[in-house]
């Protein structure tokens, strides 16, 4: 067996290979190391812009929303393999959640109920709407900050949030 340790969360697997993604946070292979060489994003104790800080709240913003609507989405899907998809689907986006706050050293804010579609089809292209608009505002916060330990969060969320895309159209 091996210990592997994520970068981006710093949550520890335990296997005898190295997962493909991180199976909290969804990050990549690459941001996977064994846990002797692992430095986890969420351990580096620099200060951060405000401008960073700003950026890291919409991201929570958006992150528990779409963990609410993921939610919502697995409770009304009616395919077993759609709801189990939406439900990993709402835990990736509440460890992204998870991993600002701790970030930032802030405590999870309450997580609201949202509203989702009864229909399958519906809640796909929300959902790839959803995960085009993370995408393309994440590029963005990865653009203009200045820490290189938020820039690689951002930059590891945009691989997920376009992984989650294309899961989306290839059920579609």
């Amino acid at each position: 067996m091996n210990f592997y340790i994520c970068e981006i969360c710093g949550d520890a697997y335990i296997g005898t290979e190295k997962p493909s993604d991180c199976p909290f946070c969804g990050a990549k292979g690459n941001f996977i190391k064994p846990a002797s060489e692992s430095q986890p994003i969420i351990n580096i104790k620099e200060k951060i812009s405000e401008l960073s800080k700003k950026n890291l709240m919409e991201t929570l913003d958006l992150e528990t929303r779409a963990s609410a609507i993921y939610t919502c989405m697995a409770g009304k899907a009616e395919e077993y393999k759609i709801q189990k998809m939406y439900k990993r689907l709402a835990k990736v986006e509440l460890e992204h959640a998870i991993i600002v706050t701790k970030l930032l050293s802030i405590a999870m804010p309450q997580i609201n109920p949202e509203s989702c579609s009864d229909q399958d089809e519906d809640n796909f292209q929300k959902t790839i709407e959803l995960e085009d608009h993370a995408t393309q505002l994440y590029k963005k916060f990865a653009g203009v900050a200045a820490e290189e330990h938020i820039r690689k969060f951002f930059g590891a969320l945009i691989q997920v949030e376009q992984g989650h895309v294309e899961l989306m159209k290839g059920i579609m």
